[in-house]
């Protein structure tokens, strides 16, 4: 009598439980520096589109403005992973801060913080923030 065999074997499911496993090691870190780059990009369009909106507010008023609301613009980013924060200095200086709140980059160590001035200066704070603005800009 000949004796078929069918499924797998215990070693056949083990390697292929490796292989996935080897794979995931490899692509979950890709995927959360994927995120964390398209979160930091959502991040610094939203403080370049505040700086453009601060100049027009300067035109029209002769002072920068301290409110989201007279620029028209929200102060979180559009998927709500950053709050963005005005600080003005004798009404003829401004700084916007971005900061994670939420989603992959709270955690993000490498870029605490987004900045802009109203000279068009970007900075950045956190382990990569200090010595690499580009990383943090995504240039």
């Amino acid at each position: 009598m000949n004796k078929t065999q069918q499924g797998f074997t215990l070693i056949e499911l083990m390697i292929t439980v490796a292989i996935v496993g080897i794979i995931a090691a490899i692509a979950v870190p890709n995927y959360s520096e994927y995120i964390k780059r398209a979160s930091r990009a959502e991040a610094a369009s939203a403080l370049l589109d505040a700086a453009n909106k601060q100049e027009q507010y300067f035109v029209d008023n002769r002072a920068y403005s301290t409110s989201f609301s007279d620029l028209g613009i929200q102060s979180k980013t559009e998927n709500g992973h950053f709050e963005l924060t005005i600080n003005v200095v004798n009404s003829n200086e401004f700084t916007i801060t971005a900061k994670p709140i939420a989603g992959a980059v709270k955690g993000d160590a490498d870029c605490t913080s987004l900045t802009i001035n109203d000279v068009g200066l970007k900075g950045a704070t956190g382990s990569k923030g200090n010595t690499d603005i580009n990383y943090c800009w995504g240039r």
